[in-house]
């Protein structure tokens, strides 16, 4: 098969014919019909993120099944698919509480710990692959349906994790990213208030286009009483940082009003110091602080029928051909992309 191989640490992709992938017992083969080309995958074709090599990444797919092992039972021949990011137990207390991004005996993850879906076909524990509802039309628009396993369960699950409401004020710091402009979709579908806030203002006009309420940069004012006006001193209830460096989550508490959530999102700001908040300010909003890793096999599941019901549409501005992976990943790594992108294969 046709395969966009990683052969070592931030070395350009390889377009090469590799050896078709065969299933065990336990495991299927799709045909990748579209993969998604994310900041997270981008992550380790820039070296950032640690693989062994020769490595196939890629993990938001739309495909169909091929092959099956004997074993498998919860998909067949012919079915339409996409992935589940993360490599799980599912007998483990936190996987059997449908929480399996806290799994106890975690594997790791598709297109790091094994190859992905920059390729032909894909082999993959069969429980990591999710069937796609009937009503989601994946052969017309196999991009989008392939995004939606991660630029749409991600915000779903920080909907339900932040318990927001109706008429909550929402900020999303880094809304303008890949996730940003999806967290503001899923924010807006949850009737939520929307702050978007990024330092890039030339985003801002996706960002309202998608449901933003108000843009903000925060680098354009001296202070944070710009939040305080727009909510009429209140604060806003719940921050969701994409970003997750000093500046935004020091940011984001100082912003927060009684009873608010924090939430972040963004594991690579290199802030494991960083103090966002003080004991008395804990205290004296009954504030939290939590973090959010991706979503269950079941949030991606309800997002998947979610899409297909048309509550929202994913956002995929620029799709390429296998030969054309190093110009969008140089686009993703530049912040160049408006919502996702994505790798159509052939």
């Amino acid at each position: 098969m046709k395969a966009l191989v990683l052969e070592s640490k931030g070395e350009p992709f390889v377009n090469k014919d590799v050896q078709d992938p065969v299933p065990t017992d336990n495991e299927a083969v799709a045909k990748v019909i579209a993969c998604g080309s994310g900041l997270t995958i981008q992550h380790v074709r820039a070296g950032r993120i640690k693989v062994d090599y020769p490595r196939i990444i890629g993990h938001e797919i739309t495909a169909v099944i091929e092959e099956v092992g004997k074993n498998v039972t919860n998909v067949k021949v012919g079915d339409a698919v996409t992935a589940y990011f993360y490599l799980t137990c599912g007998y483990c207390k936190w996987c059997r509480n449908n929480r399996e991004t806290l799994c106890e005996n975690f594997g790791g993850y598709v297109g790091r710990e094994i190859d992905g879906a920059y390729a032909e076909y894909i082999k993959l524990p069969s429980q990591n692959f999710l069937k796609l509802p009937e009503q989601l039309d994946w052969k017309e628009s196999p991009a989008e349906v392939a995004v939606i396993c991660d630029a749409i369960a991600t915000p779903y699950k920080v909907i339900r994790h932040a318990s927001i409401k109706d008429n909550d004020t929402v900020a999303i710091m880094g809304a303008g990213g890949g996730l940003g402009i999806h967290m503001i979709m899923m924010a807006k579908w949850a009737h939520a208030n929307i702050i978007a806030v990024d330092v890039a203002s030339d985003k801002f006009q996706a960002c309202k286009n998608v449901g933003a309420d108000i843009c903000i940069n925060p680098r354009e004012h001296n202070d944070n009483q710009v939040f305080f006006d727009y909510t009429n001193g209140k604060g806003v209830d719940v921050v969701i940082d994409f970003v997750s460096s000093a500046e935004s989550l020091n940011l984001g508490f100082s912003i927060l009003g009684r009873g608010g959530r924090l939430v972040t999102l963004g594991g690579g700001g290199g802030n494991q110091n960083a103090v966002i908040a003080n004991s008395m300010d804990l205290l004296n909003k009954e504030a939290v602080v939590m973090g959010s890793r991706y979503a269950t096999k079941q949030e991606v599941i309800d997002s998947l029928e979610l899409v297909a019901r048309g509550d929202v549409w994913p956002l995929v501005t620029d799709k390429r051909d296998m030969n054309e992976a190093e110009q969008l990943h140089s686009l993703v790594e530049d912040a160049k992309i408006t919502g996702r992108a994505a790798i159509l294969i052939k």
